[in-house]
């Protein structure tokens, strides 16, 4: 392939823009950001499991509250209704009220057990709640600096944005400038070849790939005409040309 010896020079301005969208690309790609957003989230999601036993935990403790509460106020009731037959007078017969008498202490006797029994629970919801609270506490502060890793990795992200554009509306400019088959060999061999298409020779060496060149290359690029477009032939990538080459 034939090419003016200045379109080959500006082609090495072609890959230093893509060698620039590139690094802004993998810069969008490796935010610290996104990283710290990746860990958060995981800690939050590894934290799931426990505030779910926990909070189901916290809702069987309740429901065992409340049962014994109702208990204990259904056996209030009824010695609350045995005393106050006893006071109005309406028992007369002895064993009746020796009856009476005796299911009251038993209602008394029931309504203490259930009493303790009920503080334990309740004991054991507040530890419960106490450490639900905690790790809730946690979670809400992990999703809090999520938030705000999120918050700064999108103006990372605006920012790496803008810069693409102008990149690439300078990239889109300069291929315009350049000769169509130029810029398709190009773009062929740098989709090929991981983002390196071209590199300018010097100091005997292949500026793409970095290879020394050996003396027959440098001999052939010697005798090559100005406007041939010269390719190494270890790496397949097009060689230009400069004042600094040497050769």
């Amino acid at each position: 392939m034939k090419a003016d010896p200045f379109a080959q020079l500006r082609l090495l301005d072609l890959q230093a823009l893509d060698t620039a969208l590139d690094q802004l690309a993998h810069r969008r790609r490796t935010l610290p950001e996104l990283a710290e957003i990746t860990r958060l989230e995981g800690l939050v999601a590894g934290s799931r499991d426990e505030v779910v036993r926990l909070e189901t935990e916290a809702s069987d403790l309740a429901r065992q509250t409340r049962k014994y509460e109702d208990e204990i106020a259904q056996v209030r009731t009824r010695k609350e209704r045995n005393d106050q037959r006893m006071a109005s007078g309406a028992v007369t017969q002895a064993k009746q009220l020796e009856d009476m008498q005796h299911e009251n202490a038993t209602l008394q006797r029931r309504q203490g057990e259930l009493e303790d029994r009920e503080l334990e629970v309740m004991e054991q919801a507040e530890a419960v709640q106490a450490e639900l609270d905690v790790l809730l506490e946690e979670r809400d502060g992990r999703l809090r600096e999520r938030d705000e890793a999120a918050v700064a990795r999108d103006a990372a992200w605006a920012q790496i944005d803008e810069q693409v554009a102008a990149k690439q509306g300078e990239r889109a400019a300069l291929a315009a400038e350049l000769p169509a088959d130029l810029v398709a060999l190009y773009d062929r061999i740098r989709a090929a070849e991981g983002g390196t298409g071209a590199g300018a020779i010097g100091q005997g060496r292949c500026g793409a790939c970095r290879l020394d060149l050996m003396g027959n290359e440098k001999a052939e690029i010697r005798a090559a005409a100005p406007d041939e477009v010269l390719r190494h032939e270890e790496c397949r990538r097009i060689m230009v040309r400069t004042a600094e080459s040497g050769l």
